[in-house]
């Protein structure tokens, strides 16, 4: 089982979260901010990992704290759960659509820390989520799960669908990258002989 639970405690939040790899899809969810709930279920859902996240944030100073510490905890779940990454695919790409709006990401467990992300937010906020923390969310994941990632929105007018398709794309690319390929079985995808 690619399993891990991973507990992160701050002055600023206390987290604790727990992933399965190889999920149904189930999520139980519990950050404090709705919106934000809503999309870590997106995760869980078309990624196809069982995802726990309980956070108690300083949600009375806003949700930065709180955005950018699930991130990094649920980056080091990551990287705890995938382990030396033999026989995965390890490239993960998707374009996802809602309605208007059109996202592309695309993932690699390179084992190196890269965050690329070209998204202009119609809106600052969608029901209390500064969109600004998205890229904290992504930035805190990437730098601990220590994966290269792309996320660009293509198109979108309303915040909300261009929110909700990055993290669909998101979790599409990283079904795809951690899904373990019968034809590599037990290797290392890399000339390199590690990552």
């Amino acid at each position: 089982m690619r399993t891990a639970t991973v507990s992160r405690h701050t002055a600023e939040t206390r987290i604790t979260a727990s992933v399965n790899l190889d999920g149904t899809g189930s999520a139980k969810l519990v950050t404090g901010i709705g919106f934000f709930d809503h999309m870590l279920d997106q995760i869980a859902r078309h990624g196809l990992i069982d995802l726990v996240v309980q956070c108690e944030g300083d949600l009375h100073i806003d949700g930065h704290h709180t955005v950018e510490d699930v991130g990094i905890t649920l980056g080091q779940a990551f990287a705890q759960a995938v382990g030396d990454k033999k026989g995965i695919r390890r490239y993960g790409h998707a374009y996802v659509p809602l309605d208007e709006a059109l996202s592309r990401v695309v993932v690699d467990f390179s084992g190196r820390p890269g965050l690329h992300m070209d998204v202009r937010f119609t809106a600052g906020s969608i029901g209390g989520f500064d969109t600004q923390l998205a890229f904290e969310f992504f930035q805190g994941f990437v730098n601990h799960a220590q994966v290269t990632l792309h996320i660009d929105n293509l198109k979108g007018m309303n915040a909300h669908h261009q929110c909700e398709t990055i993290f669909k794309a998101f979790a599409r690319a990283l079904r795809m990258a951690l899904e373990l390929d019968p034809r590599a079985a037990g290797v290392i995808p890399s000339t390199k002989g590690c990552l």
